[in-house]
């Protein structure tokens, strides 16, 4: 078997969410490793991945599939990216003689079961399940489901999931791990930090920080309504604001949006740089560690989550992280001195977990748990993973 590995990895979106990222950041290590990787992605009329993978000496290929304009509801916006992806894909799997796709959603997956289906000849092809959601709409279950039953092989970026799907499913995926970019996390300043944060808005103060969208999973309402708590009854977060980064997701989250505004009507707030409460939307690449150093505390008291991988970013900045006390979390952050926990359904753990966090001192240097969790040792493990996996399809590898 050849030591270098045509490969092709599948994401969601271009957007910055942490699928994405895992994506991107493990095509770079993989190249790094000397194979031959293309990062496959839909994009929206005028989109463009947020991040260009690899680097020096390790050049990844970039290949985007047009999606066209996508309207209607959910499962039919879902239908749609489904359609795109398989009506591209055909083209990009020509350019390249892979060894293997590596799938890291339930598009992408949905997409290849769809070719498969209509007598494709596909390279093997794995699939990543960071997560599992509950959906209110059973077409959303369904394709879920075959997303990761079609592929040749799964993987888990926890324990917790892989326990999952042994359990439920009677499958025993492969334990694969989440890296942090230390080039890019880490407690050193950035000459222009400072400048970048001022131009973008962010006023001077307390900053306690979220990473992602207003989503039931990860906990937005209850976060917001701790953090008023706090405002209200502490004087150290009597001028506090809570900024949340990010936020661009497929699924349908208005019923907590709805709550969220709901709530901040009741406070009286509203919305903005120089307001108690800011949803930045997403953000240049480079602002999010700047953000990091910046903020007092990281919040992340989320009910479900495929491995957490803000919380290990924001340590390595030196920021203190509050995390729910449940896996995945447990996992790999029991005993960190520089994370607080709490119990993600009481909104006043959540407070008590964020007063507890920020009195906590900024780290000086790398954590442990970030050093043991790199993106080159990822890439290895999932290179033998890949090898494995071709061996099982009864797919040998061909001499190019």
């Amino acid at each position: 078997m050849r030591d270098r590995l045509t490969i092709g990895l599948l994401t969601h979106s271009v957007l910055p969410r942490g699928g994405v990222v895992h994506t991107l950041e493990l095509a770079g290590a993989l190249a790094r490793r000397g194979h031959a990787v293309t990062v496959v992605a839909p994009a929206d009329p005028g989109q463009s991945l947020f991040r260009q993978p690899g680097g020096p000496g390790a050049p990844v290929r970039v290949a985007l599939l047009p999606t066209g304009a996508i309207q209607g509801p959910l499962v039919e916006q879902v239908r749609q990216r489904i359609a795109a992806i398989r009506l591209g894909l055909p083209e990009v799997l020509a350019s390249a003689d892979f060894d293997l796709l590596h799938v890291h959603d339930s598009l992408g997956g949905n997409a290849l079961a769809d070719l498969a289906d209509e007598g494709h000849a596909l390279p093997p092809w794995v699939r990543t399940i960071h997560h599992l959601d509950q959906f209110s709409e059973p077409q959303l279950d369904i394709w879920q489901a075959r997303a990761w039953q079609s592929a040749d092989a799964i993987g888990c970026v926890s324990d917790t999931w892989c326990g999952q799907l042994r359990e439920a499913h009677g499958r025993t995926p492969q334990r694969l791990y989440n890296g942090v970019d230390l080039r890019r996390f880490h407690t050193a300043g950035v000459p222009g930090d400072a400048a970048a944060l001022r131009a973008l808005g962010l006023r001077p103060g307390f900053v306690c920080l979220a990473v992602g969208g207003v989503e039931h999973r990860k906990n937005s309402l209850r976060l917001l309504q701790a953090f008023a708590r706090l405002r209200a009854t502490d004087r150290a977060w009597a001028a506090a604001q809570l900024v949340m980064a990010g936020g661009a997701s497929l699924l349908d989250h208005s019923a907590s949006q709805r709550g969220w505004a709901d709530t901040l009507q009741g406070l009286g707030w509203t919305e903005g740089p120089d307001q108690p409460v800011w949803r930045t939307g997403p953000l240049p690449d480079a602002l999010l560690p700047a953000l990091m150093r910046r903020a007092r505390v990281l919040a992340m008291p989320s009910l479900v989550e495929g491995f957490g991988l803000v919380a290990l970013e924001a340590l390595a900045c030196g920021t203190p992280a509050l995390v729910s006390r449940r896996a995945p979390f447990t996992e790999h952050l029991a005993g960190e001195p520089l994370v607080a926990w709490c119990d993600p359904e009481d909104i006043a753990s959540i407070a008590a977990g964020l007063q507890a966090a920020a009195l906590l001192p900024r780290g000086k240097t790398t954590p442990a748990v970030c050093l043991a969790h790199g993106w080159d040792a990822s890439a290895e493990r999932h290179e033998s993973w890949y090898r494995s996996a071709l061996v099982r399809a009864a797919r040998p590898l061909a001499e190019h």
